[in-house]
């Protein structure tokens, strides 16, 4: 099965995406290992983490016949590369970057650019993004996404990521949300696997409400 067609269907399953920021390679079985059990499919190492190609590397061993792992805070078309060589399936970014999209789908991985307004939204899915990312959501609403998603194509997934809580996710999901990002409320650096473990099955429940 293909890259998306994994994505489609975790996400389907859990609409969660775990973003653990600043983990070690040596620490991230563990730690992802944690966040599977809770039912958490997706997962993300931001590539401003200690040696992330390792990490994604271990990982996409360990797991990707359970998870889609790939790398976040993709900022360069070259990065698409070494995630994708690491076994990475799956490239986040903050920002509408049209480069670092049409690199991603070169390389047959999901592509999901961060984005904010509806221009941007579009630019993206022009260059072929599969999903967007709404961020930072901190800065929005769910009546912003609402009247996002007014005009923005039916089909494409819009994953919210920025402040998300367990008890805060249901709004969102009101007006449309596909899903979250979980960043430092699921995991940050010092965190161990069993704190991890807990904070992702709050949020397992949370969505579930």
């Amino acid at each position: 099965m293909n890259a998306l067609a994994d994505f489609t269907r975790y996400l389907a399953e859990c609409p969660l995406i775990a973003i653990i920021r600043g983990v070690r390679p040596d620490e991230a079985e563990a730690v992802c290992g944690a966040i599977i059990d809770a039912g958490i499919r997706i997962v993300e190492v931001p590539l401003n983490s200690p040696d992330p190609f390792a990490s994604i590397e271990r990982l996409a061993k360990r797991f990707g016949d359970q998870a889609l792992v790939g790398g976040g805070t993709v900022l360069d078309p070259d990065d698409v590369k070494r995630v994708a060589r690491a076994g990475g399936r799956i490239i986040v970014s903050p920002s509408t970057d049209a480069a670092v999209i049409r690199e991603t789908w070169e390389e047959g991985l999901v592509s999901a650019p961060g984005f904010f307004t509806p221009s941007e939204g579009f630019a993206a899915l022009k260059a072929g993004a599969h999903v967007l990312k709404l961020f930072p959501a901190e800065a929005a609403s769910p009546a912003v996404l609402k009247a996002i998603k007014a005009v923005l194509p039916h089909e494409v997934p819009l994953i919210v990521v920025g402040g998300v809580k367990p008890d805060t996710m249901r709004p969102w999901l009101e007006v449309g949300a596909s899903g979250f990002g979980l960043g430092s409320g699921l995991f940050k650096s010092g965190r161990s696997a069993s704190e991890v473990a807990a904070a992702a099955r709050a949020y397992v429940e949370g969505v579930r409400v």
